[in-house]
């Protein structure tokens, strides 16, 4: 279940509550009753560039090689 960031509207405290992402935002705290509202923040990981292999960051061999085999043998 994903964890989501609560802030208190009076306080300004803010709380981590895990709840289902089918779930509607919360506008009370369930313990307290206070009025709350969600925050968005920013994910806890994230993937930048063209690729996510090892491979993709390492330059391109020139060599005379075979190149775009697709390699389906046409049997």
């Amino acid at each position: 279940m994903p964890t989501y960031v609560y802030k208190n509207l009076q306080t300004g405290e803010t709380y981590e509550i895990k709840q289902s992402m089918r779930d509607e935002p919360l506008t009370q705290h369930p313990e307290t009753g206070a009025a709350i509202k969600r925050v968005l923040s920013q994910p806890g990981i994230a993937f930048r560039g063209s690729g996510f292999y090892v491979t993709d960051s390492r330059p391109r061999e020139k060599s005379g090689g075979s190149e775009g085999g697709g390699g389906g043998g046409g049997e």
